[in-house]
């Protein structure tokens, strides 16, 4: 067994089948059925159900599928873990967040990191907030900008900065000239709300549950930007977390509340601390957790609310 094999395997397990993971592999399909064929008989076990020209997972590859990233995640770590050592400066750092916050957070960040920081190759991956927990558990992301949560204590992590939820409305609006506005009074109000992969809209709906509320929705999206742009057109009031960048003229933000409560959550940025942290990852904690302290995207809208309780921010201890 080799990790080449390995990696064969659990490509053609993601891609569903020889044939599509041919352009991930390099490698044809005769050579890579090979490989697979190897690695069936020094474990003793299928892998695959051969359905034609269909490959299906048995039990037995299900279960070592998981062992199998596992172990290149880790022969992975090993070798950044060797290049951290050997070079110290030089290295991949894969960092995941949601569109909003790499608009208004990593974007403005990254163009002086880079600058003093070339031989660290910045890699971003993009998804929702109640999908990047699971991206930092698997190892696909070294760093993910997550909101603070029971949930993810599991994470070591340092905090960044506040993120509420506002109102977007007209000026004109009856509930707009509110310094904050309460979950309940939006009981009637249409709303325009970013989509479940978001993590402000978990807060959005447990907030709604607790006040007993059922707005009218008049649209559910997965970008930011179109729901301001229909709430300054006066088709209804957007709710968006104070990550994504106000834009547009003829728009109030407000702070949302509940029971005079502020409605939202610590951002951070944490890690899994059985992996390993290169040196490079921790020194771009710390220059990104110092430059949010100066900078962070709605601090004007954060300034008008309740504050957030605050959190007990990690010290960095990694798995050296």
């Amino acid at each position: 067994m080799n990790l080449r094999q390995l990696r064969s395997f659990v490509t053609i397990a993601d891609a569903g089948g020889l044939a599509r993971a041919e352009g991930r592999l390099h490698l044809s399909p005769p050579a890579a059925s090979r490989q697979i064929q190897a690695l069936e008989a020094e474990l003793g076990v299928p892998l695959f159900d051969r359905l034609g020209r269909r490959m299906q997972l048995t039990s037995e590859g299900e279960d070592l599928l998981r062992r199998s990233r596992r172990l290149l995640q880790d022969a992975e770590a090993l070798g950044e873990r060797a290049k951290a050592l050997r070079k110290g400066k030089i290295g991949i750092l894969r960092i995941g967040a949601t569109p909003q916050t790499i608009e208004a957070t990593l974007a403005p960040f990254m163009s002086a990191y880079q600058k003093r920081h070339p031989g660290v190759e910045i890699h971003l991956v993009e998804d929702g907030g109640v999908s990047l927990p699971s991206r930092i558990d698997n190892g696909d992301v070294h760093l993910g900008l997550i909101v603070s949560d029971q949930r993810f204590e599991r994470f070591q992590n340092r905090t960044l900065y506040p993120a509420i939820g506002l109102a977007l409305l007209p000026p004109s609006h009856r509930l707009g000239g509110s310094r904050t506005l309460e979950v309940a009074a939006l009981a009637e109000q249409p709303l325009l709300l970013l989509n479940r992969s978001f993590a402000s809209r978990e807060w959005f709906d447990a907030a709604c549950s607790v006040a007993h509320v059922r707005p009218p929705v008049l649209l559910e999206s997965a970008a930011a930007h179109t729901i301001i742009a229909l709430a300054a057109a006066g088709y209804g009031i957007a709710i968006i977390p104070s990550t994504a960048q106000v834009s547009r003229a003829g728009l109030r933000a407000v702070p949302l509340v509940q029971r005079g409560a502020p409605l939202g959550r610590w951002l951070t940025i944490a890690w899994d601390p059985q992996r390993f942290l290169a040196p490079y990852a921790e020194q771009f904690i710390e220059k990104l957790v110092a430059y949010c302290r100066r900078h962070y995207p709605g601090r004007e809208y954060v300034k008008r609310a309740p504050s957030l309780p605050q959190l007990k921010s990690a010290t960095l201890r990694t798995s050296r």
